[in-house]
């Protein structure tokens, strides 16, 4: 996308949504002033995500991880700093003039378990260690712009609000990010940003989700002197095979996966119980309802069909079906305020950004309605949720502080004075 040229935001204690420009603040003193400190106290932002990601914060025990974000933000001059009653990190960065309140948050929790070495490697600018993309570098960004924007004294009329969430990832099932829009526990918000992972582009688009575990159950009994009973594992089997045949577009993209099967005991044993773990995904709502029905009614189907293959057995077979998180789906356009700010700032900085969809934090704000982007961190980034993950800061790392801190004051307005 081309960068637009609207003029200098300048926000004189006029909060109106409508004076906002799609232009970067480049040139305004106090920004470039903060642009300037975050490059040269980019070993600082290095510092604080290694340092930040060997505190262990697996699913549902983010607490000790939280409270030193928390601690860090506070040492910054946000005010306020507090965890609310599911665990998020919350702090505050008052504006002067009552204009759009803007949050910026990074995920705490990493989908590694509790007992996993988080010891980070550093060798040159490349860092090796579980949850150094995603999401330390998330937190180290948004320590960063708390800290140039203080260095620089950038007055906002909005609010700013800095969020560490918890439950992002797997079935903590954006727990954190729901409690900030269901409890309003960080106040109404305007925008929502949110910084997750490597690299440059834009999430503008939410990919929802609905996951579940399925399990069907019997007696059990011995394969051969049981036998002619209806098996849980033969359902389960039917089931796949039903699943696996589904149609679903390209376009909104849709998929679905069985992504773990369990059950049995013995070669020589009718299982008692056979399950699986399926995952359903879609950038439509209404596409994902119609893949859930499809599922539902695969579940059920594979369940008669085995009580009818075996007539004359009076055993039971039933099947359960466990939520496991759902995630909604939404949609924005390009041409949203939110998204051209984050394109005309990557421009701005020389840097190239492309939209696309994801499962992401702000899935709940975009399917409330609220504007809502997930950026990227910056730097080069793999092996996100595996033991091989790794972040390299390059010879630009500070780029990506730049970046986020750009979308702020382009939302939430500078003053000029």
């Amino acid at each position: 996308m081309s960068r637009l040229a609207f003029g200098l935001l300048l926000f004189v204690g006029a909060p109106a949504l409508a004076a906002q420009s799609a232009e970067p603040p480049i040139r305004h003193p106090a920004v470039a002033a903060a642009l300037a400190a975050m490059r040269a106290d980019n070993s600082w932002t290095v510092d604080q995500q290694i340092s930040l990601c060997e505190i262990p914060a697996p699913p549902f025990k983010e607490a000790t991880r939280a409270e030193e974000f928390r601690r860090r933000l506070a040492a910054l001059g946000l005010v306020n700093a507090r965890l609310d009653s599911v665990g998020n990190v919350i702090a505050d960065r008052p504006g002067r003039a009552g204009g759009p309140r803007v949050l910026i948050s990074a995920h705490l929790d990493t989908v590694f378990p509790e007992g996993t070495d988080v010891t980070v490697t550093r060798t040159g600018t490349r860092l090796d260690g579980p949850g150094i993309g995603d999401d330390c570098r998330g937190l180290a960004v948004l320590l960063q712009v708390a800290k140039a924007m203080a260095h620089a004294a950038i007055v906002t009329a909005g609010d700013v609000i800095f969020v560490g969430t918890v439950g992002e990832e797997g079935e903590g099932n954006l727990r954190g990010v729901r409690h900030l829009f269901e409890a309003k526990s960080a106040g109404a918000i305007d925008f929502f940003i949110s910084v997750d992972g490597t690299g440059f582009n834009v999430t503008t688009a939410a990919v929802g989700s609905h996951r579940y575990r399925i399990t069907y159950e019997g007696p059990g009994g011995h394969s051969y002197s049981a036998f002619g009973m209806p098996n849980p594992i033969h359902a389960l089997g039917r089931a796949i095979a039903k699943i696996a045949e589904f149609q679903v577009p390209g376009a909104p993209r849709t998929t679905f996966s069985v992504g773990v099967i369990t059950g049995g005991t013995s070669v020589n044993a009718i299982a008692f119980s056979a399950g699986m773990d399926v995952d359903l995904r879609s950038e439509s709502q209404a596409e994902l309802d119609r893949t859930d029905a499809l599922l539902q009614a695969a579940v059920q189907a594979a369940l008669e069909e085995e009580r009818a293959r075996w007539p004359a057995s009076e055993r039971p077979l039933t099947v359960k079906i466990e939520d496991l998180g759902k995630r909604p789906a939404g949609t924005q356009p390009d041409s949203a305020f939110i998204v051209r700010a984050a394109l005309a700032a990557a421009a701005a900085l020389g840097v190239s950004s492309r939209t696309g969809a994801s499962s992401t934090d702000a899935n709940i704000p975009i399917s409330l309605g609220v504007p809502a982007i997930t950026i990227d961190g910056g730097g080069r980034g793999g092996g996100a949720h595996s033991l091989a993950e790794w972040y390299d800061d390059g010879d630009r790392g500070w780029l990506g502080p730049q970046w986020a801190l750009l979308i702020v004051a382009m939302l939430a307005g500078v003053s000029s004075s």
